[in-house]
């Protein structure tokens, strides 16, 4: 598969403890994504951080959280991006949800092949 041009970086901010259905919440949206066909994801873990409630969740020893700041971080196109959206808000009960456009220079796999889940390749 070989992607180049106009994009969208979808980014999902959320927590380390946050769950979905009894699973991390990361890991379900990272499942999510690739059951809708997108190209790729990738899960940051922050080493610190604040959101809404303006509580510090770090990794610094003295201040050890349990809660660490995560980033699932998908780029695509934006006919998969938004179709993955309502599904997306659906499992973020608590977090930030963003969208850019961005230019995707490359993005090859070195077995060329059809997208799986029945989603029709580019």
């Amino acid at each position: 598969m070989k992607i180049t041009g106009p994009g969208r970086e979808l980014r999902v901010y959320i927590g380390e403890s946050d769950q979905y259905k009894g699973r991390p919440l990361h890991h379900a949206i990272v499942e999510m994504l690739k059951a809708e066909g997108l190209a790729g994801a990738t899960v940051m873990r922050g080493v610190e951080g604040f959101g809404a409630n303006s509580r510090i969740h770090t990794a610094n020893v003295l201040r050890l959280s349990e809660d660490l700041p995560v980033v699932v971080v998908a780029v695509d196109s934006q006919e998969y991006i938004d179709r993955v959206l309502p599904r997306l808000s659906e499992m973020v009960s608590e977090g930030l949800i963003t969208i850019h456009d961005v230019e995707v220079i490359k993005y090859t796999h070195a077995k060329d092949g059809d997208r799986k889940a029945g989603v029709q390749p580019r």
